[in-house]
């Protein structure tokens, strides 16, 4: 797996421009959402193309009760700001965000809702765009599993915010329990594994050089029975992002380590109207 660790501009910096980013699981709407993480993301980079794979907005949380602070306001502006300088936006719907589902194909401007996608490298590698829960057996055919699995993490992910400030209090960064757990877990390593498997061979029937795709919350680049599996990961727990730079080639982003703090208040200072 390719990682990498990015400075983010100031006023003095351009911002780095890339030919596409892949976001997934990003869950607006719940607060277990990195979304002031994300904006320093999105406010540091430019792009061609955004792909949006899926889980964006967080349907099942705003089921039963509405969460929205302001940063999830800021991210979905961020959006409209990429498209309005020129980014085409492709969001491919997942099972938490299902609900667009009826309104697949719809082009808005620059923004496409579709289910799955193809898209074309820089090399003319085609690969297939989806979300990845048509290939979760849970998902699909024991959904109440599905919820009751939903609860449970996002207990986690409570327990994980309480301990994470602690964290900080002490000066040290970010870490995630719920991503610690589910790697030393053998029926989850296993469920990650099989899920891999199932989406690789179905591009490799398909006759697609790969797939990128979320649904699991683990970044990954990697090659399987020949066809290249890609993984944008979350922001939730990871808060990672999968890039292609102008030569067609990928690599994962971890934005995990960054102070976001520190350059929350730079954006205010410089920006006071768009941060």
């Amino acid at each position: 797996m390719l990682l990498e660790s990015l400075e983010s501009p100031d006023d003095s910096s351009p911002k780095r421009h890339l030919k596409t980013i892949f976001l997934s699981d990003i869950h607006l709407g719940t607060k277990g959402c990195q979304a002031e993480r994300l904006l320093t993301f999105l406010k540091a980079h430019t792009c061609d193309e955004l792909y949006l794979v899926g889980d964006i907005i967080d349907g099942w949380r705003l089921k039963s009760g509405l969460y929205w602070p302001q940063a999830h306001n800021d991210v979905m502006r961020q959006f409209m700001t990429l498209m309005k300088r020129g980014t085409n936006v492709t969001y491919v719907t997942g099972n938490h965000d299902e609900f667009l589902r009826r309104y697949s194909d719809a082009e808005l401007g620059r923004l496409k809702l579709v289910d799955e996608v193809v898209h074309e490298s820089a090399r003319g590698e085609r690969y297939l765009v989806v979300h990845g829960d048509q290939f979760d057996v849970i998902t699909r055919y024991h959904r109440w599993l599905a919820f009751l699995g939903d609860i449970g993490y996002n207990f986690l992910l409570h327990i994980n915010r309480y301990f994470n400030r602690m964290r900080a209090h002490f000066g040290y960064g970010y870490w995630s329990l719920s991503a610690w757990i589910k790697h030393r877990v053998k029926k989850a390593v296993n469920y990650v594994g099989d899920f891999e498997k199932a989406v690789s061979h179905e591009c490799k029937r398909q006759g697609f050089a790969g797939v990128v795709c979320g649904h699991i919350h683990h970044a990954e680049i990697t090659d399987i029975n020949g066809v290249r599996y890609m993984n944008c990961g979350d922001w939730v727990e990871s808060c990672t992002a999968l890039v292609e730079d102008a030569e067609g080639r990928f690599h994962i982003v971890d934005w995990s380590k960054r102070d976001v703090e520190l350059e929350l208040v730079a954006l205010v200072r410089n920006h006071p109207h768009r941060a």
